[in-house]
């Protein structure tokens, strides 16, 4: 049984956190991004959904979403319009990433065997940011209706296929980043020879649990040694 969400901060980052009820070192850590304009609690009703031995750790992202017309939440960058963003303020959340991350036993109070780092939205396309960036850093990475950005420079021939491997899950009627923004994604991962899975859902822009699901098969076969 999961125990209840306590909060902190580590890394330069708040965060809201969950630990399974047993377990300890080599367990897996489930670091989920959330959205524009959202905070630190949103994904945490995503651990239902997980698996018990699992922590599930929701960090809040650094900039304040009003200021850019956000609202009262959050934000991991400055949108700037159909597939672009303030390169800056993503560099700075993916470095602060970096930093929460290196932090991760101190949060848990454990080492965990592997990290999976997701999110929805912003925090979809800051996680394949940092997959593409930071490749071997996490196990993998889950992408749920977020988008492969401008600016991002993806790796080719033998870097490709070593970088970190991305679940995406998007839905096909998502009127807040299209589905055409998933299709021209994912084409420049293919391209690009960057390995990824996919599963699309007629829905919105939410996240289904069966798109968890999906997700979760990513790591089940990275771990049977499959791709």
């Amino acid at each position: 049984m999961r125990g209840p969400v306590t909060s902190g901060h580590a890394g330069g980052l708040d965060f809201d956190l969950s630990l399974p009820g047993a377990g300890g070192d080599g367990a897996t850590a489930a670091v989920l991004l959330h959205g524009r304009g959202s905070h630190k609690g949103d994904l945490q009703g995503l651990a239902r959904l997980l698996p018990d031995d699992w922590a599930v750790v929701t960090p809040q992202a650094p900039f304040a979403g009003a200021p850019w017309g956000y609202g009262p939440g959050w934000a991991w960058y400055r949108y700037m319009g159909e597939n672009r963003v303030l390169e800056a303020s993503l560099a700075d959340s993916l470095s602060l990433l970096d930093d929460f991350l290196a932090a991760l036993p101190d949060v848990l109070g454990f080492t965990p065997g592997s990290i999976v780092l997701g999110g929805f939205s912003q925090g979809g396309t800051t996680s394949i940011a940092y997959a593409v960036t930071r490749p071997g850093a996490v196990e993998a990475v889950w992408n749920f209706s977020g988008f492969v950005h401008a600016g991002l420079a993806l790796p080719t021939g033998e870097a490709a296929a070593a970088a970190t491997p991305i679940f995406w899950g998007h839905g096909r009627q998502d009127g807040a980043i299209p589905f055409s923004m998933a299709v021209s994604g994912r084409e420049a991962l293919s391209k690009a020879g960057v390995p990824y899975t996919t599963a699309d859902f007629d829905i919105g822009h939410w996240i289904v649990p069966e798109e968890i699901d999906e997700a979760l098969g990513l790591i089940e076969r990275i771990r049977s040694g499959g791709s």
